[in-house]
């Protein structure tokens, strides 16, 4: 069986203690796509939505929910981010794909921040858009990659 890390003994929800571990640069990928009709990324790529750069808001969106992520997910350790990079791209005639980096140098991993980064640029680019595409879809969050810590380097594209 697996251990969870969340849990102390008696079973309960518990925040992981770090305080052991090494120091060590670690740096995590997330990805995600949002799915929509032709025109509505026509619509961004051309600047007409009437929210605004959609691209831009939603990259602030994500650097800034990043920086916010041990207040979102319950037992995530507050960290000390050393950088983050969110990048929107067209994907084909009908999608946005958005990868979302973070790094640190600390005892605990960056995963989290990485895919809440990556969630909250999606949920900007519905949000922006919404008004003339309410079909579009959130798809496929994963984190792509991973480096530093004990675990070793992780990858899956």
């Amino acid at each position: 069986m697996i251990g969870l890390t969340h849990f102390d003994a008696a079973g309960n929800a518990a925040m992981v203690d770090v305080g052991g571990k090494a120091v060590t640069d670690r740096a995590a990928t997330a990805r995600v796509r949002v799915a929509m009709r032709p025109e509505t990324l026509r619509m961004i790529m051309e600047g007409g939505a009437k929210k605004g750069d959609v691209f831009g808001v939603a990259r602030l969106a994500g650097i800034m929910a990043a920086k916010r992520t041990s207040d979102l997910i319950p037992l995530c350790h507050p960290l000390a981010i050393t950088a983050v990079t969110v990048d929107l791209t067209a994907e084909g005639t009908d999608g946005v794909e958005i990868t979302a980096t973070v790094r640190t140098s600390g005892r605990t991993g960056v995963e989290m921040e990485a895919l809440t980064a990556a969630s909250v640029a999606a949920l900007t680019v519905y949000d922006m858009c919404k008004s003339v595409d309410r079909g579009m879809r959130i798809d496929g969050l994963r984190v792509v990659e991973k480096s530093g810590g004990k675990s070793g380097d992780f990858s899956q594209k």
